[in-house]
């Protein structure tokens, strides 16, 4: 078997794919001949994204949409049928931060939004494409979980709900789905070198959560690159891992290890 890894002639819709881990898993894609549709809500930073593509002789395509509005992923999944004609791998990686609050501390609103962006946006979606992978009978979808999806300890209530969320849809539909062609796995990042708590979130971080947490937090003890994570989703985009459904894989320096 070859040791090479190819995506050609395959499309993959990466959201978040603006900054962090979604641009090095666009990047990665498109070095191995995938075509990859650029989706964040960021213009400028998803007009980034895809020049970087190009630049390097890959092809993309951008998508400025908020995965947590059902019109406009309905619409996302729509042009890119239209444009392209099929969808082969969707990577559910757009996704913010709590302010690591503790239950009794989580605003309504903070609550919502969280569990709207990380968890229904996945969902959305992944409802969506799938009518489009179930005519092909093949799909691959890999949804960036997290160590909070892991642990209880890792983030505050909201984020944690939220990834525990994310690997539960991963396991319900790698079983629905796995005498269709469809693949569905979780990467669990550890701590990675990104923005995801905004340019000054982490000023904003709550002091009783981070109190409370920083025992299990200080159990996290390497930081990655964005690459690190780009990587493990080649390979479960790739027929590499082709008997590999419903895995939640921590890719987190043996922080779940411990």
């Amino acid at each position: 078997m070859s040791t090479s890894t190819t995506l050609a002639n395959q499309v993959a819709i990466v959201t978040g794919a603006g900054s962090g881990i979604g641009r090095a898993m666009a990047t990665t894609l498109a070095a191995a001949g995938a075509t990859v549709v650029v989706a964040d809500i960021a213009a400028d930073d998803t007009r980034e994204t895809v020049r970087t593509i190009e630049q390097n002789g890959g092809r993309a395509m951008p998508a400025i949409a908020d995965i947590g509005d059902e019109a406009a992923v309905n619409a996302l999944v729509h042009e890119v049928v239209d444009t392209h004609g099929r969808i082969d791998v969707l990577c559910n990686n757009a996704g913010i931060m709590d302010t690591m609050a503790l239950p009794e501390n989580i605003p309504t609103a903070m609550w919502e939004r969280v569990m709207r962006i990380n968890l229904t946006g996945p969902f959305l979606l992944t409802r969506a494409v799938l009518p489009h992978m179930l005519t092909n009978e093949y799909g691959c979808v890999i949804n960036t979980a997290s160590e909070a999806g892991l642990r209880g300890g890792a983030a505050g209530a909201a984020y944690t709900a939220s990834k525990h969320g994310v690997v539960g849809l991963t396991r319900n539909l790698a079983w629905a789905h796995a005498r269709d062609g469809i693949r569905c796995n979780a990467i669990c990042p550890g701590p990675v070198n990104t923005n995801v708590a905004g340019d000054d979130g982490r000023a904003a971080f709550d002091t009783d959560g981070i109190r409370r947490l920083s025992p299990v937090l200080a159990l996290g003890e390497q930081q990655a690159e964005p690459q690190a994570i780009a990587d493990v989703a080649l390979f479960l985009a790739s027929p590499q891992s082709s008997f590999v459904n419903g895995a939640v894989l921590p890719a987190d320096g043996g922080w779940s290890a411990a």
